[in-house]
């Protein structure tokens, strides 16, 4: 078929609303990509967003020959995010959204202000949703429009489970009464309270399972310095932002402290913010977030960085499907992959779910694009206003406190 009938058959098509129909004369087996001709003409007609009631936001692409791409943001400042979303309209309504790359570069430097959590969180889901696009265009998986496969599962941690074989898992520290540690030096009771929590941990698991702890940021560098050497001896997997990443030098002194890997990253955006992380050797495991840190363009670049380091990645989520398909995406094309957050989970919001965890891995992902499919009905119905903005505050004087 010339690739002009093809267009004319899709056009009409689209107009009698079989677009099944044509997916099924080009490819063996049914798939919901409406691949096209890799010279046929596409473009973007619209943008919409939506920010769902557990702060998750979405942007989906829309193209005139049918084909739809979704993408993930930053849940938090989620109102600022889908809004601007749409403001990139402006620009990407029109073009072709097969130039990923170079989409991604307009919509970074056609801003003044570049960078930081909302500006990257615009592009990262733009540029899911875009891949999106292009794996369903041309029916394979984005990792094959990467340079194919690395690896054929990814290594997951959630939830240890006998049943899937997940044996990878993350906590926080708590002190006495569960509360995390935030004073700027913990007394030497609350420091043994943590140790001996994860202890406790660490005997029931044994050695067989790998046990990060996670400082999220809210620990101050004296009280880490000292948390260090109590959780030591009990073999950690990784301490993960133990500091927040704001003051890169205060990290990398105590990365110097430890031999335990440090691990980063879910507070950092784009090439330029892990530079200085990767540079300094402030932290040994990079956790990029593909909803915040520029997306599949951005963490497959990020990931180079950190193999001249012989770093490897272990990217951030604690999101909903996008994040999770978009990560296995950039697990598939990258050989310095470690492992997955919330690898385990599975989402409501999907038409089907993703290839079941097995082994403590899930296969990666086989359906073009992102390789699954939102439920349009079922996102729809979780559309709300987002969890309120709430600070912390310390129990004992009433000081905002990191957390």
């Amino acid at each position: 078929m010339s690739r002009i009938d093809r267009r004319s058959l899709l056009t009409s098509m689209i107009g009698a609303g079989s677009l099944f129909g044509l997916d099924a004369m080009f490819t063996a087996e049914r798939t919901d990509a409406a691949q096209i001709g890799p010279k046929d003409n596409i473009k973007v007609t619209k943008i919409e967003s939506f920010v769902l009631k557990n702060s998750w936001v979405f942007v989906k692409i829309s193209t005139d020959a049918g084909i739809t791409g979704w993408g993930e943001m930053l849940k938090d400042d989620a109102k600022a995010c889908a809004a601007g979303a749409l403001e990139v309209g402006d620009y990407l309504v029109g073009q072709d959204p097969l130039r990923v790359v170079h989409h991604w570069q307009a919509i970074h430097r056609g801003a003044f202000y570049r960078g930081g959590p909302i500006k990257t969180a615009i592009s990262s889901g733009i540029d899911q949703a875009l891949w999106d696009i292009k794996g369903k265009a041309f029916g394979v998986p984005v990792y094959e429009l990467l340079g194919g496969r690395t690896r054929d599962r990814a290594r997951v941690y959630g939830t240890v489970n006998k049943e899937t074989g997940v044996n990878a898992m993350k906590v926080g520290p708590r002190t006495t009464g569960g509360r995390q540690p935030t004073k700027y030096v913990e007394s030497a009771r609350d420091v043994e309270a943590v140790a001996e929590n994860f202890k406790a941990l660490r005997d029931q698991y044994g050695d067989g399972v790998d046990i990060g702890i996670d400082f999220h940021g809210a620990v101050q560098p004296g009280t880490a310095s000292l948390l260090i050497k109590a959780l030591e001896p009990y073999d950690p997997w990784f301490f993960e932002e133990i500091v927040q990443a704001l003051n890169v030098d205060v990290m990398a002194d105590l990365a110097k402290k430890t031999h335990i890997p440090l691990a980063t990253g879910e507070r950092v955006f784009t090439k330029w913010g892990f530079r200085e992380i990767l540079e300094k050797g402030a932290a040994q495991i990079l956790q990029p977030d593909v909803n915040y840190a520029g997306g599949i363009t951005e963490l497959r670049l990020i990931a180079g960085m950190a193999e001249a380091y012989y770093y490897p990645i272990a990217p951030h989520n604690p999101n909903g499907p996008c994040s999770l398909a978009a990560s296995l995406q950039i697990a598939g094309c990258v050989p310095n992959f470690m492992v997955q957050e919330r690898g385990d989970r599975e989402h409501e919001l999907l038409a089907k779910p993703l290839p079941a965890v097995k082994d403590g891995y899930r296969p990666l992902p086989t359906d073009p694009g992102l390789g699954i499919t939102i439920d349009e009905d079922k996102l729809m119905a979780e559309v709300g206003e987002p969890r309120p903005y709430l600070p912390q505050f310390d129990a004992d004087d009433g000081s905002v406190i990191d957390w």
